[in-house]
């Protein structure tokens, strides 16, 4: 916790103190979780407020303990109609606890714009100049079940062919804790998937808008214990779904900032390829 204080002391040097000390405060590790069920935990995290949002300023964490869940990851390409659908629909559909977008696509709306591949279906064969592949599905006893893979500091290429399903996309957090996204002018809502360093996966939803630079220095500054992270989608398409437990929770991006639109929005927009959260067998 102190060395997450002292992240966040270095980042917010230039935000007003009560924002900081909202950000700081012990109560965060202690309050912000929730177990929806053995195994699934909901963080909800205040986050400095955005003079553009419309709604509260708030960071959701779904974390996932891979030895009561697993990941899976669908596209609409593998179907024989290839609709794209909602998470919260992919989730019914296939008997989820939870989803969120796999990654950004192309203009085709279906095809990944960097590597996407399960053991059965093949969306985009081609590496792309991206730094973060997430991995899953091992092929042998005595692999971690999810990895982040950071192809400047992994054996990346040896680790690929260990895992079944592979999902490339933007680098948030690097293998050295680093925020490694430039900052730039324009904030939109984020979705993204990280890995904490007892080896769970993160997913993260964010709808009021941040640059993704300032983002990655609340998430690393959280008691999320983050390891590593990658950005899957931004705008109002970003989504996340949970239903488990008693919970049934749906969060949708909103076209604030970046993206020459004003206001928000409350619809979840269909989606090509999402990254499932399942109970095992």
């Amino acid at each position: 916790m102190m060395a997450a204080l002292r992240t966040l002391q270095r980042w917010a040097l230039g935000l007003a103190p009560g924002l900081l000390l909202a950000l700081a405060s012990p109560a965060l590790a202690d309050d912000a979780w929730r177990e929806i069920e053995p195994g699934l935990f909901l963080g909800t995290f205040p986050a400095p407020l955005s003079t553009s949002s419309t709604d509260g300023a708030v960071i959701r964490v779904l974390r996932v303990h891979p030895e009561q869940f697993e990941l899976r990851l669908l596209n609409a390409s593998r179907s024989t109609d290839g609709r794209s659908l909602s998470a919260r629909a992919w989730a019914q559909q296939h008997g989820l606890v939870a989803a969120i977008n796999a990654s950004m696509y192309q203009t085709d709306r279906r095809t990944s714009v960097s590597l996407m591949r399960s053991p059965d279906h093949v969306n985009n064969p081609h590496l792309s100049k991206d730094m973060t592949v997430l991995a899953f599905g091992p092929k042998r006893s005595g692999l971690a079940p999810v990895v982040l893979i950071d192809r400047e500091c992994d054996d990346w290429e040896r680790l690929l062919g260990e895992y079944a399903t592979a999902v490339q996309s933007i680098r948030m957090v690097s293998c050295h804790g680093r925020n490694v996204w430039a900052q730039q002018p324009k904030r939109w809502s984020t979705a993204a998937i990280g890995i904490d360093r007892a080896g769970r996966p993160l997913l993260i939803h964010v709808r009021s808008p941040y640059s993704v630079h300032d983002l990655i220095g609340m998430l690393t500054a959280l008691p999320l214990d983050l390891a590593r992270a990658m950005y899957v989608e931004g705008g109002a398409e970003s989504q996340l779904y949970v239903r488990a437990g008693t919970a049934d929770l749906e969060f949708v991006g909103s076209f604030e900032g970046g993206f020459g639109e004003t206001g928000g929005n409350s619809r979840a927009w269909p989606i090509p390829n999402v990254i499932g959260v399942a109970r095992k067998r």
